[in-house]
């Protein structure tokens, strides 16, 4: 039964990976023996992440590049065809949140939103899904949704387009590829203790309504999510695609 859930032998790009639910993610995938290339813009940070999986004895490497940047995407898959890595596992993690009425939102804000938490996924999965499709053996895409790829909350208009994108570029992703086994899904994580999320955990307002809004009544930890990306990642779940699993508590459940 392990070996449903063995990434031994597999190597796992999870962007956005340098801290936070990224990090989490790919502690887990590594943990399940996967090979993971951890991913963010600054080098530093990168490589810190990349240190402390490395003393904890999982086999780990780095690199910093813009997910936004196609030709910067490309240029890594180059490196990595170059340096013999396949890239069987893909978890589109990027993300960021901009918090504005819509009728204040500039353009400029709602398009970096769109092109951090939805085109980089595209960008990231074609790479990937060309060299998966033309090696023959199949892969993994994880794409990361939310709450939001599900319900609107008012202040994140970008955000929630750009996740209900991803819940849609996910079916899309499986309509093309699942004839070449590459499975295609998403988790959507609920409110989950982040960094980014750190102004609404330490708003009293806020918190208390998370809490009583939510079956669970409490907050998700990151290390919540790795179980559902190490079934997506792995044998376990070679016959699912285009979904997306909620890891909300149940917030959902009871809207």
């Amino acid at each position: 039964m392990t070996q449903l859930f063995d990434l031994s032998g597999r190597t796992a790009l999870v962007t956005g990976s340098a801290r936070g639910i990224g990090f989490a993610l790919a502690e887990g995938l590594a943990a399940a023996g996967a090979n993971v290339i951890l991913n963010g813009t600054r080098a530093d940070t990168v490589a810190e992440a990349v240190a402390r999986l490395s003393d904890k004895g999982f086999n780990a490497q780095g690199r910093a590049f813009d997910v936004t940047d196609e030709s910067a995407v490309a240029e890594a898959f180059a490196q990595w065809d170059k340096d013999g890595v396949p890239v069987d596992i893909v978890v589109n993690n990027a993300g960021i949140q901009f918090r504005k009425p819509l009728v204040e939102l500039e353009l400029s804000d709602w398009q970096r939103v769109i092109d951090t938490n939805l085109t980089s996924a595209f960008i990231v999965a074609k790479q990937a899904a060309r060299r998966m499709i033309a090696r023959g053996t199949g892969g993994k895409i994880i794409n990361i949704g939310s709450l939001t790829s599900e319900a609107g909350r008012a202040t994140v208009g970008a955000y929630t387009a750009a996740k209900g994108g991803i819940k849609m570029l996910t079916r899309a992703m499986s309509a093309e590829w699942a004839a070449s086994d590459i499975q295609a899904n998403a988790i959507g994580p609920g409110y989950i203790l982040t960094d980014m999320n750190k102004p609404l955990i330490e708003n009293a307002a806020f918190d208390a309504w998370v809490k009583s809004s939510n079956p669970s009544q409490r907050w998700g930890k990151p290390e919540e999510l790795v179980g559902t990306a190490v079934y997506l990642a792995s044998p376990a779940s070679s016959y699912v695609n285009g979904q997306i699993i909620y890891v909300d508590g149940g917030w959902l459940a009871v809207l």
